[in-house]
């Protein structure tokens, strides 16, 4: 089945995805609402990513195979090629729930004074075990506002927004590289009306691979660049040139494996206490990446008893 003018564009740009990419795209074309394109971009893989998508038959994939431009690139650029009103992002290591797209497509058609839906996200981890529910800053467009500068409101490939809105807000900016979307929410929320729905509508996927590193590890640095950009609303070229330097420090592999095994890890720790899992997960840090101390201290605080050490984190988590 094919639609010449569907109602919802999913973009799903993909890189080195191979692992994960096959899951992804089954999980949205088993959507219960059928009027979409899946717009896959493949931006210069070079594993089996390309492969796996023409693997595929379902007419709704529209595929762009193209030299690796950059993540921020991309969206921008698949942006105006989008054929639908709507746009759901979609990264190629997640997993849609079935009813994502129809949820998010009834709450946008429902209410036309805004512009931007998200939702709850359950978080898994690279082999698919369930983590914790990520939820948002707020639900209400008040409430995010009131707390767009302090964390990002947006768990990015929940989110449907209208095209001609993000169009609008001047598409995801070029120089806040790993916080576009961030800088892209507020300004959206500047133009209409912005919510996030309490359903749980899909599975975030923590990974080695992605370009998500927990902000403690990236540093004060980044950091500051980061809030100082929320603030004024860009990035300049100054800071720009400092973030890709720092960025292009950090990409390293064993850096990103440290970074993910002590994200899981934290995750053992107090939102789903497990130590024994907590302190394998420290350990392959360590193993990684033997110079950041963080791992030392939680594996030490993996002994603490549980109900010790949630109540630890949540006392410091309300200061």
């Amino acid at each position: 089945m094919t639609t010449a003018n569907p109602q919802i564009t999913v973009l799903m740009p993909a890189y080195n995805a191979g692992a994960y990419i096959k899951t992804a795209i089954e999980s949205v074309l088993a959507q219960t609402y059928a009027d979409f394109e899946l717009l896959i971009i493949n931006d210069g893989s070079e594993d089996n990513t390309l492969a796996l998508i023409k693997s595929f038959t379902d007419t709704r994939i529209r595929l762009i195979d193209q030299p690796n431009k950059g993540l921020i690139d991309t969206l921008n650029e698949s942006i105006d090629k989008a054929k639908g009103k709507y746009i759901a992002r979609m990264d190629a290591d997640d997993i849609c729930l079935p009813n994502r797209l129809q949820v998010e497509f009834d709450f946008l058609e429902s209410n036309p004074d805004y512009v931007l839906v998200g939702s709850v996200v359950d978080i898994v981890d690279k082999d698919g075990n369930f983590l914790m529910p990520l939820y948002p800053v707020g639900y209400e467009h008040e409430d995010i506002v009131a707390n767009i500068d302090i964390k990002c409101p947006f768990n990015h490939p929940s989110v449907m927004f209208r095209k001609e809105a993000v169009i609008q807000a001047g598409y995801y900016p070029k120089n806040a590289l790993t916080f576009e979307d961030h800088l892209l929410w507020k300004k959206m929320a500047t133009i209409g009306k912005v919510h996030n729905l309490k359903d749980v509508l899909l599975q975030y996927r923590f990974n080695p691979e992605s370009v998500t590193i927990d902000e403690k590890w990236r540093g004060d640095l980044f950091i500051q660049l980061r809030k100082k950009a929320l603030e004024q609303g860009f990035v300049s070229d100054e800071d720009a040139q400092k973030l890709k330097e720092l960025i292009s420090s950090q990409n390293l592999s064993a850096y990103k494996n440290a970074s993910y095994y002590a994200m899981v890890g934290k995750k053992y720790l107090w939102n789903n206490p497990d130590g024994a899992k907590a302190r394998w997960h420290f350990a392959q840090a360590i193993k990684h990446y033997p110079k950041h101390i963080e791992p030392y201290i939680l594996y030490l605080f993996s002994f603490v008893p549980a109900a010790l050490r949630v109540g630890i984190y949540n006392t410091f988590k309300k200061h």
